[in-house]
């Protein structure tokens, strides 16, 4: 992941909004663990350092107003089958070992009640997200033994369709979602494990949302509306979001943010990028609300997953400089309350009698699919060679994820 000049705009701006009482922050997404893979050889030493750990350190996010957090744990899709199985316990340790290294600044919670026992103690409460299907390897068993460990959500996809599910930056292959594909979704309602339908395709958003019996995350995307990326939610998706009691959660990554940023990737990145601030993540804000309603919105800024972010958003201290914008825009404190936590609160409180049913009691579902779980499967598996930055070379243009 290369560093570029979100660094420039985080000398200083963490602190920026501090004349305001501190919003708090359930934020939807964070790639800290992939970022140490890829860059620290999974070292969590010095992760108070901003020349170690530029865009998420212990003090940026106190400094943001973080209370919770879903650390995502992340596979690039060129690793598959068992592999990516491996490769997901060794992120899931990763977060385990960052969360055990500051014991004073982070809890590890699995459930809504950690997470109010952890912001009552000042910590911020530490849970995960599976970013792509093909990390259960086709496996229910899998998909449980990650719910297990505390990943209380999965994205279906990631960026490139897999064999049960299609995504949006991919070419379709099921027509949304598989017959395998459905049953991962009445799995996951069952063991109280949310939906994320960020980076899927259309369709997948509105199978997901007819079948779901409980409210879905989108977790780090932004409206298409407002900007025609195919990663950003389409409005007649946007309107069902309200039904289903979701939450669809504002990112930065600039192309998502802006469509000149978007446009001048689609011309071939050439010249200087079209800056992207707090105001046009704020712009999102402002749509999604005026759409769909207060109480379905909220942020995910898939900091750490992109090697640029928008000026004035340039780490995990910086969630102030938006609320200022907003409250200048005339949010009000109850508004910004909803939106940086109490609605990514409300649906893990959705899904808390199910999963901790889900925890208390011997698991008698089908055990996997095909009969064995993943990581005993021969073959399928590709080398670990996925590449230096997760989102590729163009990341701060707008290959992001």
């Amino acid at each position: 992941m290369t560093v570029t000049d979100s660094t420039n705009a985080a000398a200083g701006s963490s602190a920026g909004a501090s004349s305001s009482a501190v919003i708090d922050v359930f934020d939807g997404h964070n790639d800290l663990a992939w970022f140490l893979r890829e860059e620290r050889d999974y070292s969590v030493d010095g992760l108070n350092d901003p020349s170690v750990s530029p865009f998420t350190t212990m003090d940026q996010l106190r400094a943001g107003g973080v209370a919770a957090q879903y650390w995502s744990v992340y596979v690039h899709s060129s690793i598959t089958g068992a592999d990516a199985v491996k490769a997901t316990w060794e992120q899931i340790d990763a977060v385990q070992r960052v969360v055990s290294a500051y014991p004073e600044r982070l809890a590890f919670a699995r459930t809504a009640a950690d997470v109010r026992a952890a912001r009552a103690a000042g910590k911020v409460a530490s849970l995960m997200g599976v970013e792509g299907g093909q990390q259960i390897d086709e496996s229910l068993a899998v998909l449980r033994s990650y719910a297990r460990a505390g990943a209380r959500y999965m994205t279906l996809t990631w960026s490139t369709t897999h064999s049960w599910a299609d995504s949006a930056t991919d070419e379709p292959q099921h027509g949304g979602l598989s017959g395998f594909g459905r049953e991962v979704v009445a799995e996951m309602n069952r063991i109280g494990m949310i939906l994320d339908l960020s980076h899927v395709a259309p369709s997948v958003m509105h199978q997901s949302l007819d079948q779901s019996t409980l409210p879905v995350l989108f977790t780090h995307s932004c409206a298409f509306g407002l900007n025609p990326h195919p990663r950003n939610i389409p409005d007649d998706v946007l309107d069902r979001v309200p039904g289903s009691g979701g939450v669809a959660m504002m990112t930065f990554v600039p192309s998502f943010v802006s469509n000149e940023r978007r446009e001048w990737v689609e011309a071939g990145e050439n010249g200087t990028a079209p800056e992207v601030g707090v105001a046009e993540v704020a712009d999102h804000c402002d749509y999604v609300r005026e759409r769909i309603g207060i109480d379905h919105i909220g942020l995910g800024g898939d900091i750490c997953g992109v090697d640029e972010l928008p000026t004035g958003l340039g780490d995990a201290g910086q969630y102030p400089n938006l609320f200022a914008e907003l409250t200048s825009r005339g949010w009000s404190q109850t508004d910004l309350r909803k939106l940086g936590f109490d609605n990514a609160m409300r649906v893990l409180d959705a899904h808390e009698d199910a999963y901790t049913a889900f925890l208390g009691s011997a698991d008698e579902a089908p055990s996997a699919r095909n009969g064995t779980a993943a990581s005993a499967k021969e073959g399928g598996g590709v080398a670990d060679t996925a590449s230096s930055a997760k989102y590729g070379p163009a990341a701060s243009a707008g290959v992001e994820s």
